[in-house]
């Protein structure tokens, strides 16, 4: 459930196609997403899981699977 909403997320945001988002795809390197990108990201995860994810947790949130640990582990 969190990565379907993490995946419908970068697809709107990235104009992605579901396939192209998998656990292991890296955000910046196989999404493409640039450092607005990653800002926006972040702002639409906290406002879809309605919580804070910090500054120090983001540098660490490198790939799909990376995000919906974190959510899953911190903030359902």
């Amino acid at each position: 459930m969190v990565f379907e909403k993490v995946r419908a997320i970068l697809m709107e945001q990235l104009d992605l196609e579901a396939h192209e988002i998998v656990m292991d795809s890296s955000i910046v390197d196989d999404l493409g997403a640039d450092s607005l990108d990653i800002v926006d990201l972040v702002m639409n995860l906290e406002d879809e899981f309605d919580a804070e994810i910090p500054d120090e947790a983001i540098e660490n949130l490198r790939t799909v699977g990376d995000v919906v640990r974190f959510i899953e582990e911190n903030l359902s």
